[in-house]
């Protein structure tokens, strides 16, 4: 009983570090979802995109584009899940590359990754739900 209540206070935590580091208007859940997307994005986009999702010179592209992260949001789960082929331009730069989807990734884990991306590197307070993600994979091209 003891240990779960130690690890209840440490993602507590975690959540209100979060919360105060990133957005201070984010809502619990949001940061809950950030929090959970940030172990998924060091698992699985870091290599790339840099664990300040700087990017790698003209390699990969940065993630830190808010004009981008907003208007492409209904198909950035498509992005995810099943990568991306052909030119995109982020900041100005063209990036002709080719990106590898997850396509191991549940849509609540995309969810995670995506909230944590547009909160941290964006300028967004709103969280992506697991809803809206299914939606937007119904809708891509695979």
């Amino acid at each position: 009983m003891r240990n779960k209540i130690i690890c209840l206070l440490f993602f507590a935590g975690l959540i209100i570090a979060f919360i105060g580091a990133c957005q201070p208007n984010l809502s619990i859940e949001t940061a809950q979802y950030a929090v959970n997307g940030q172990k998924l994005y060091l698992a699985h986009c870091q290599n790339c995109h840099g664990s300040k999702g700087e990017g790698l010179g003209q390699l990969y592209p940065a993630l830190t584009d808010t004009s981008f992260l907003t208007k492409q949001r209904s198909s950035l789960a498509c992005i995810v899940k099943n990568g991306l082929e052909g030119p995109i331009e982020i900041h100005g730069k063209i990036f002709d590359g080719s990106m590898p989807g997850i396509p191991q990734l549940t849509s609540v884990e995309i969810a995670y990754i995506l909230t944590y991306v547009t909160t941290t590197f964006g300028n967004s307070t709103e969280t992506y739900t697991q809803e809206e993600v299914q939606k937007s994979l119904e809708s891509c091209k695979k």
